[in-house]
């Protein structure tokens, strides 16, 4: 099982929900998250947004509301 840091979590989120990361990587992200009460409602948020978004996928998006929407969830990940 791959043991992941909160950062790296932030990176791989999006292929773990899309199911293109490998079956160690899915169980470190599963345990990171929980541990980790932070990442897990870091991850659930992300996970809403995207289901409210619907189609297109993230990547997809136009770049600012992508950039707008990253930022939003880094400052929920930043401390105070």
């Amino acid at each position: 099982m791959k043991r992941f840091t909160c950062d790296e979590l932030v990176e791989v989120i999006t292929a773990y929900l899309d199911d293109a990361v490998d079956q160690p990587a899915r169980e470190g992200v599963r345990a990171h998250l929980a541990a980790c009460e932070g990442c897990e409602r870091y991850f659930e948020q992300f996970r809403m947004t995207i289901g409210f978004v619907g189609s297109p996928p993230p990547e997809k998006l136009p770049a600012d509301v992508r950039d707008r929407l990253m930022s939003a969830f880094r400052a929920q990940r930043q401390p105070g």
